[in-house]
């Protein structure tokens, strides 16, 4: 099953006929006959979309919309009232009550299919929506954000500069958000990336033309995560399915009022911010993956597998690569005389000094505690004792200042070792436990030196 949706309608006949639609599109359909059993079986089951009805003799559709958006359990969870009801003012309380989107009976059985894979496709099943809130808690997020949400930016591309100026006059009054007109060419111009919403009204002569403009948009890398509500006019009602199909958030029909649009619009604006934050939290726990977050430097994760590339890269092009084990000397010292926020302060100075004495292709990687990895692609071995010995130097070349006001002098011992195929082996595994015990030969030989494990180790 693609999906699982409540139906909830207090007519039997109703609900046999939207679960036969449903099921036909392989949907798990569950049903409930009231409000009562419908706010059960939301938490209960935790579907992934609610088809709701609105008028119910119990308890009536805008109060069970309010309640399930109320819990924080059952909130995410989207919600499509549907009803007989035509009058715009039922339109807005149902959209106000927090309902995701508003029908009308009886329902066209495409429209209606393309409305649920549009809410499946930006839902959050409940599972989801836990993983996020594990991610969220785990990277410290666990709290809500702190003050109003700053406004976003919503551009209107309309087919007649009338419509753009009455429309972008009403709604500045109705929303936080700074709403502006544009036209086709400005929104296709690059230079859209702070946009967070499109809207695009469909001429009533070339509706095609804002489908094209909705693929373009789409494909872009600057506008591709905005939102998109796109407004048909009336006669073309039958392109709402393709249109939701092809990439929009919602689709209205025109003539719409200003107040439902402006409802609509701020919905839009929530979700757009949602998922931002998820894109942010995605990108934040990547990045503890492969980042060490005292130094900033990649961790040993992250190193290994670039190694891994550097060696593969090696076997096609016949060129060798170099690998460096560095460790500081005498950093338990520094931990103790000192204490630990002062040692972290000398790895985070030596990290620095690392990368500025490095080339942009070259990678250097904190794998331990006191312990960093450096990796030289396409170098001859008289070019990795260069920079090996250039590291050396710039460690020791100055002493690391403390807040506390001390300073420390510190050193560090390398171990090198070559890769490739003119080298002998390119096997990862191999070469860092050269690497490693090419630093354990500098370590005995004294310190503060390069060593390969031979007799040329002596800096």
């Amino acid at each position: 099953m693609s999906g699982k949706i409540l139906v909830v309608d207090d007519v039997a006949t109703n609900r046999i006929v939207m679960k036969v639609k449903l099921a036909s599109a392989c949907y798990n359909v569950l049903q409930a006959a009231g409000g009562r059993e419908a706010l059960q079986a939301a938490r209960r089951e935790l579907p992934d979309l609610i088809l709701l009805d609105l008028m119910m003799p119990d308890i009536d559709g805008y109060a069970v919309c309010r309640t399930l958006k109320a819990d924080p359990a059952t909130a995410h969870i989207p919600i499509v009232m549907v009803t007989a009801l035509t009058d715009t003012q039922a339109r807005l309380k149902g959209l106000q009550a927090g309902a995701d989107d508003f029908l009308n009976k009886p329902l066209d059985e495409q429209t209606l299919l393309a409305r649920v894979r549009n809410l499946l496709r930006r839902g959050t099943s409940a599972l989801d929506r836990r993983l996020q809130d594990q991610t969220r808690f785990a990277l410290g997020r666990n709290g809500a954000a702190s003050g109003a949400p700053e406004p976003g930016r919503i551009a209107l591309v309309c087919a007649a500069p009338k419509t753009a100026l009455r429309w972008t006059h009403a709604l500045n009054a109705r929303l936080p958000d700074d709403v502006v007109s544009i036209s086709k060419e400005t929104a296709l111009d690059g230079n859209q990336a702070g946009t967070d919403l499109f809207v695009i009204e469909a001429k009533d002569s070339a509706p095609t033309e804002a489908l094209q403009l909705l693929a373009e948009l789409r494909a872009r890398p600057a506008t591709r995560s905005a939102g998109f509500v796109v407004l048909l006019p009336e006669a073309h009602r039958r392109m709402t399915a393709i249109t939701l199909d092809q990439g929009a958030h919602d689709v209205l029909m025109l003539p719409v009022s200003s107040d439902e649009l402006a409802l609509r619009l701020r919905s839009q604006i929530g979700r757009k911010r949602q998922a931002d934050q998820m894109r942010a939290d995605l990108e934040a726990g990547l990045q503890l993956a492969v980042i060490d977050p005292l130094t900033g430097l990649f961790n040993r994760r992250y190193a290994l597998n670039h190694l891994d590339n550097i060696a593969a890269r090696a076997q096609k092009t016949g060129h060798s690569f170099a690998v460096l084990m560095l460790d500081l000397d005498h950093f338990k010292d520094v931990n103790d005389r000192f204490g630990h926020k002062a040692g972290d302060q000398v790895l985070v100075t030596l990290a620095n000094r690392l990368q500025v004495n490095l080339r942009a292709m070259d990678l250097v990687a904190r794998i331990g505690g006191e312990e960093f990895l450096v990796t030289l692609p396409d170098s001859s071995e008289p070019q990795a004792w260069e920079v090996a010995d250039r590291l050396r130097e710039a460690i020791n070349a100055s002493p690391i200042p403390l807040d506390d006001g001390n300073e420390v002098r510190m050193t560090v011992s390398l171990g090198l070792t070559m890769g490739g195929p003119d080298q002998g082996t390119s096997d990862i595994a191999t070469l860092l436990e050269r690497a490693d015990r090419a630093l354990y030969g500098a370590k005995t030989h004294g310190r503060n030196r390069v060593s390969t494990g031979t007799p040329r180790s002596a800096a």
